[in-house]
């Protein structure tokens, strides 16, 4: 068989991993890293930045508070990762910006 020939026949299998090759580094693979392990839930900082992960079940320890409902970053970079990067809650459990 000459080489053409044998080319043409793998032709499709070529395009195809090609194409998947193309659309993972256009989604960055499509894998989203989550912010915390199973079995675990996100808290806030007070007063401060960050946040941690803490069993489900476990109050936040003193220091800490759960994120206001609907408001909980799920992804790392998601909208509300980026809302909260720049925010945190008071003592009193209002939204504050962070300063500088």
């Amino acid at each position: 068989m000459r080489p053409c020939r044998r080319l043409f026949l793998h032709l499709p299998c070529l395009l195809a991993v090609t194409g998947v090759g193309a659309g993972l580094l256009v989604t960055g693979c499509g894998v989203r890293e989550e912010m915390c392990l199973p079995g675990h839930y996100q808290v806030l900082a007070v007063n401060d930045f960050g946040g941690d992960c803490i069993p489900d079940g476990e109050e936040p320890p003193a220091g800490w508070a759960r994120y206001p409902e609907g408001k909980v970053p799920r992804y790392v970079g998601d909208e509300w990762d980026r809302y909260w990067s720049t925010r945190t809650l008071d003592e009193n459990g209002r939204i504050v910006t962070l300063p500088n």
